[in-house]
């Protein structure tokens, strides 16, 4: 079992140009995102969060049982389903500005448990930024790692959320030496500063940086570092893209019994280049089509 902790969220997206241009909502958010890509790549997946009563989160919930997502560890509450509004550029690429006071997500409360079976803990993005809620994922995250649970770690900065940059930075940096894998893009490493090498230092046994259509990058605690290019694919829109590459990462970590530090160092040369393609190629798929819609295990068959 593959848990991802953090928001679900309804992303309200552009149908045309100009700032009054129709908006179509669609289910999203990065963690909901990574969970929807697992399932649909057909590794057992959990999703922990707090979602809303309301039409948006019974949707929300929907399609995650559709995929096969485990949501028992779901928590409800009568409080509105958080908005995010998309701006997408003319390259594809996203921007979002969110609706988030008194929202259901950011009421979330550790667990005092995880799911039987789990095996790994995904966190990120606004989960992380957003108190009282930020407090209780973290508190998750540092207890899955004391009990020697692997952790993975996308911070998908979204700049606007957080009042205080310095603090933050501050915070992200203290997280480190409970996560297993780091895994962020070009644009959240420059925000963020720092260096792989510096952040392997702090406790992650690899980093792997996104750089968007020129491919992946993983560097490794022992020195290690691999690349892969990108797929070409006309671009629709970028959204979600970064999330599959998440769910491809840890689907291929899975099925490659790697999840685990001792495991992560073993890959070499061959087992992380051909990890760093299938991420590539599953993110390429979602990247052709509007929004965030991840592949299925039939679209990558014979890869992983």
């Amino acid at each position: 079992m593959i848990v991802v902790a953090g928001e679900a969220l309804i992303d309200l997206v552009p149908r045309g140009t100009g700032a009054l241009a129709a908006l179509q909502p669609a289910l999203g958010g990065g963690p909901y995102n990574t969970a929807v890509a697992l399932g649909r790549l057909g590794s057992p997946a959990a999703f922990c969060s707090r979602v809303s009563y309301d039409a948006f989160g019974e949707a929300l919930l929907d399609r995650l049982r559709e995929t096969g997502v485990d949501v028992s560890s779901v928590q409800r509450g009568a409080e509105p389903t958080t908005l995010a509004v998309a701006t997408v550029g003319a390259d594809g690429s996203a921007a979002y500005s969110f609706y988030v006071d008194g929202t259901a997500d950011r009421l979330f409360t550790a667990p005092s448990a995880l799911p039987p079976g789990t095996r790994a803990v995904s966190f990120g993005t606004c989960s992380l930024v957003l108190e009282p809620g930020a407090s209780a994922y973290e508190e998750l995250m540092r207890a899955a790692a004391a009990q020697g649970v692997f952790t993975a770690l996308d911070p998908n900065i979204r700049a606007g959320l957080i009042p205080d940059a310095d603090a933050y930075r501050a915070r992200f940096k203290s997280w480190l030496p409970s996560v297993s894998l780091l895994k962020l893009s070009e644009e959240d490493a420059r925000w963020l500063g720092g260096t792989p090498q510096e952040w392997l230092a702090a406790g992650p046994a690899a980093v792997v940086i996104t750089r968007g259509g020129d491919g992946l990058t993983a560097f490794t605690a022992d020195g290690g570092e691999y690349s892969v290019p990108g797929e070409r694919v006309e671009v629709v829109d970028t959204i979600g893209a970064g999330d599959t590459v998440n769910a491809a990462l840890l689907h291929g970590l899975a099925a490659r019994d790697a999840l685990s530090t001792r495991a992560l160092a073993a890959l070499g040369s061959d087992g992380w280049t051909g990890l760093l393609g299938f991420a590539a190629r599953a993110a390429a798929i979602t990247c052709s089509r509007a929004g965030a819609e991840p592949p299925y295990a039939h679209e990558l068959e014979g890869e992983g």
